[in-house]
């Protein structure tokens, strides 16, 4: 009788010591390969807050080290856009280039990251591999299920809490970090931020200082 509401899993708010923790547990896997696969991929969904299923599918001319930009052909809605690199993750990612192509110089296939036997990765393996490392971590439960996809969510929320401990105008910037992230609407990136409480709290405190300037 009533219109169908879109579910969303509840976030889980990654710290930045539990990324920390998961990139040193990705590097330990066997063999080489998936570890540095791994190490990698998982690094540049939390520094970039890329969609999971975007990093898996770049080619190897999607990533252009010397400019220090992605190219996301076929993003949601079969958008393309650009994602520009720190260079802290040009330089990690072009070490695991270097170390792919040292393990594995005749691949079967021609994506960025390769699978431990040298194809192109597949999701369900890379969501397979991160339910292991959480559950060793022991931040997997029956009731808190991390997902790569909340490493999106924590990029964003990290950005905007540099943005107001800076006093920069969030209002004005929101627009940036939603083309960044590849949102069609800005109020979709707005969903994000949702039970982050040092965000809430940084936003509360901005907006009782500007009251008091107002009075």
């Amino acid at each position: 009788m009533f219109p169908a509401r879109r579910h969303r899993p509840a976030p889980y708010l990654w710290s930045e010591e539990e990324i920390c923790c998961l990139l040193r547990e990705a590097g330990a896997l066997r063999p080489r390969l998936r570890a540095a696969t791994y190490q990698a991929l998982f690094g540049l969904l939390a520094v970039t807050g890329m969609r999971i299923g975007e990093a898996i599918a770049l080619g190897r001319g999607d990533v252009d080290l010397h400019a220090g930009v992605i190219t996301i052909r076929h993003a949601k809605f079969d958008r393309e856009r650009l994602v520009p690199l720190h260079l802290t993750a040009t330089d990690a990612l072009g070490r695991y280039a270097a170390e792919r192509d040292h393990l594995c110089p005749r691949p079967r296939g021609t994506t960025f990251f390769l699978s431990g036997a040298g194809t192109p990765l597949q999701r369900s393996s890379a969501d397979k591999v991160l339910r292991e490392i959480t559950t060793a971590m022991g931040i997997r439960t029956q009731a808190v299920r991390p997902r790569a996809h909340d490493l999106r969510r924590r990029f964003a929320v990290a950005t905007l809490i540099a943005w107001h401990k800076a006093g920069m105008d969030v209002d004005e910037h929101i627009g940036v970090l939603s083309a960044y992230l590849g949102h069609v609407h800005p109020g979709d990136t707005c969903w994000y931020l949702s039970a982050a409480p040092e965000l809430m709290a940084l936003a509360a405190r901005r907006l009782d200082e500007h009251d008091r300037e107002q009075r």
